[in-house]
This record gives C-alpha cells, sequence and structure tokens, in this order.
C-alpha cells in the first residue's frame, strides 16, 4: 500500500504514494481534521477542490453521536458524510486520555463516562475495531494508552505494556473479521519521554505487525526540546517501508521537524481552531485579523495565495466579518488556512524531490520564529 518515490541524501525526508480503498494519497501529507465526519465549516466540495486526498475523523465522537446504528444504517461513514475519498479513524485513545477524569483503564479495555450526556460507556480494543469497522474508515488506528508527558517510569511502562497487549488483541481481530484489502490498521509506539521505553514500544509494535505506524503521546505538554528529540529517536525504529504517522501535530514548523524525520502523515485541528480566533496563516507568517491595523487594509490575507479567499477578499472585509461575528468569517478564514497547509505540504514535496527541502525549512523557520 506505501511506495516511496524519493529520498532525501541530507536527511529522513522522503516523499511516496499511499494506494487506500478510495484512492492514492501523496506523502507526506497533513491530513485536515474532521472529528465529526466534516472538516468544521467546509462542505465536502471544498475539500475535494483542493485535492485533499484524505481527512481525520474520530470513532470515540462518531460512536457517541451520532452513534454505529445511524451510521451503518447510512452505509458507512463516507456516504453518511459525503465524502468520497478517504478517511483515517482516530481510535479515542487521545480522546480518552483527555478526559480521564470521565475514563477508567483495566487491562480488557477502557471504562468511560460520556462528555456528552453523562451516560456510562465500556470500549475493548475489539470493540474500537469493530467501531471503525462499522465507520469503514480507510485507515484506522489500535485502542492505545496515551498518558501526559513526564509521567513517572513506572506508570509509563504501565501505559506501555497495556498499549502492546491491545495492539496484538486489535490486530489479532482485525486480521480475523475485517476486509484487509478495503481497510487498513495502524499500530501506536508510546513510551512517554523516556527513550529505552520508546524503543521497547517501537520495537513490540513492529513485532506485531501493522499496515503503518503511528507515533502517539507527542504534543501533549512536553517542551519543544523533549518533542524534537524524541520524534528524532523514535523514527529510527519505525519499519522504512512503511508508512510513518505523527499524531496530533500540525503548525507550518511542526510540518518541516516531522517530514525532516521521515515522517508520512500528520493530522491537527489547529488551522481551523486558531482559524474560529481570526489567526491566519500565510507565507509571511501568522496574524490576528482583530488587530486594528487590518481596519483598513485592502490587500488579500496573502500575496503569494491564490485561493478563493486570498482572490476575492481584503483583510479589511474579513476582519469587519470577524467584529460583526458573522459565521462567513471563520468559514473564510478556515478555508484559507486549510489551503495554506495544504499548498505548504505540496512545496514541501517538491522541494524533497529537487533537493532544496533543508532551504525551504530555513526559510519557514526565519518566517515563522518561535
Amino acid at each position: 500500500m506505501f511506495k516511496i518515490i524519493h529520498q532525501c541524501n541530507d536527511c529522513k525526508t522522503r516523499t511516496g504514494i499511499m494506494k487506500l480503498a478510495h484512492g492514492e494519497v501523496e506523502t507526506p501529507v497533513f491530513m485536515p481534521v474532521g472529528t465529526n465526519g466534516t472538516v468544521k465549516t467546509f462542505l465536502p466540495y471544498e475539500l475535494s477542490d483542493m485535492d485533499n486526498q484524505i481527512i481525520l475523523s474520530n470513532a470515540y465522537h462518531l460512536y457517541l453521536r451520532p452513534g454505529m446504528d445511524v451510521i451503518a444504517n447510512a452505509g458507512g461513514l463516507h456516504k453518511f458524510a459525503a465524502w468520497d475519498r478517504n478517511i483515517l479513524t482516530d481510535s479515542g485513545g487521545f480522546q480518552l486520555f483527555s478526559l480521564s477524569k470521565l475514563t477508567k483503564i483495566v487491562p480488557d479495555g477502557v471504562y468511560f463516562q460520556s462528555h456528552i450526556d453523562g451516560s456510562r460507556h465500556f470500549l475493548s480494543p475489539e470493540d474500537v475495531v469493530d467501531v471503525q469497522r462499522t465507520i469503514g474508515s480507510d485507515i484506522m488506528m489500535v485502542l492505545d494508552h496515551c498518558t501526559e508527558s513526564n509521567i513517572k517510569y513506572e506508570k509509563a511502562v504501565k501505559a506501555l505494556e497495556t498499549t502492546t497487549s491491545w495492539a496484538k488483541r486489535s490486530r489479532e481481530y482485525f486480521l480475523h473479521n475485517c476486509d484487509t484489502d478495503r481497510q487498513k490498521q495502524f499500530g501506536i509506539v508510546q513510551g512517554n519521554m523516556y527513550k529505552d521505553l520508546r524503543k521497547r514500544s517501537a520495537e513490540e509494535i513492529v513485532d506485531i505487525g501493522f499496515d503503518g505506524y503511528a507515533i502517539g503521546g507527542l504534543s501533549v505538554g512536553e517542551t519543544k526540546e523533549q518533542f524534537l528529540d524524541i520524534l528524532a529517536f523514535v523514527t529510527d525504529y519505525i519499519p522504512q517501508d512503511k508508512p510513518r504517522y505523527l499524531m496530533g501535530v500540525g503548525t507550518p514548523l511542526d510540518l518541516f521537524y516531522a517530514v525532516e524525520q521521515g515522517i508520512d502523515m500528520m493530522d491537527c485541528v489547529f488551522p481551523t481552531r486558531v482559524a474560529r480566533n481570526a489567526l491566519a496563516l500565510t507565507s509571511q507568517g501568522r496574524f490576528n485579523l482583530r488587530n486594528e491595523r487590518f481596519v483598513k487594509d485592502l490587500s488579500p490575507l496573502d500575496p503569494e495565495c491564490d485561493c478563493y479567499i486570498c482572490r476575492t477578499f481584503s483583510k479589511s472585509f474579513i476582519r469587519h466579518m470577524f467584529k460583526a461575528k458573522e459565521i462567513t468569517a471563520c468559514r473564510m478564514l478556515s478555508y484559507h488556512n486549510i489551503y495554506f497547509m495544504k499548498h505548504l505540504m505540496s512545496r514541501i514535496r517538491a522541494s524533497i524531490a529537487d533537493g532544496s527541502f533543508l532551504s525551504l525549512k530555513s526559510e519557514y523557520e526565519g518566517i515563522y520564529k518561535e
């Protein structure tokens, strides 16, 4: 399902093609997040027109609402959401981590209370596979035990062992109960900020044998130095011939840092979340449109962007939309930010192919200083 096209001589970067049930995906790729089956403020054709080849939805949220009976009745999420391209579903491990006050992890799975209506539920690793089989996602993730950064070593070991146990059960159940041509399954590497545990987790998950491998448990409160150190370390233990997915990461600079370490897939709510707060991502950096200096600025959001928003509207008008609290404002800026991320990833792929990746990375480090 995965073929490497270009490999950089100076670092781990590479381009590739993933062949999935709903079409090919060029990698490295940024996946817009459509938690509930749609990317916030978007209609499906708008994402297709940008040539987004894959989006991410969340099994935990879809399980709670609208529920598997509704999605099954519609014939799966693709038909239900009128999206004819690829979908990756997160298993819900991160959501259960972030809602830890409502969850209890046991060897057989997770007890949790719905954050929507307070109802009580239990999901085993096998249940999570069944949920994603009903959804019909092209790539499903295994249930894992995600932890906050810098927990004690003993707790990190226990979470790792739970993750490995669940991964084994998930893979066995998937291979015996799912259409392995139609759906693919990725394992998840955990281990917190401990390199020996990261190595152990990677080796154990790889030994099980998945269609691809994800790095979980980053962007959960660690420092940027820890993030970069663990990321560079872990990728050395993930097979070269399988797609590598860095979960929940997606600022413009993070794309470069991840791709430099051989990551093929990323996702994050960042571009649309900040858009709803008037923050624009551009080739000249990020800025907040509520700033007074844009009141009469008739220039586009980004002079180098050819998206519909930049070709049609001024900063002044979009700022007016935000100040007037028009829903259109969130649509406009979300559209632009996702288009920007898609275009940036296209530039990154081109730079890998022509050998200029490190130069492009240096350029954006100057633009997006942290």
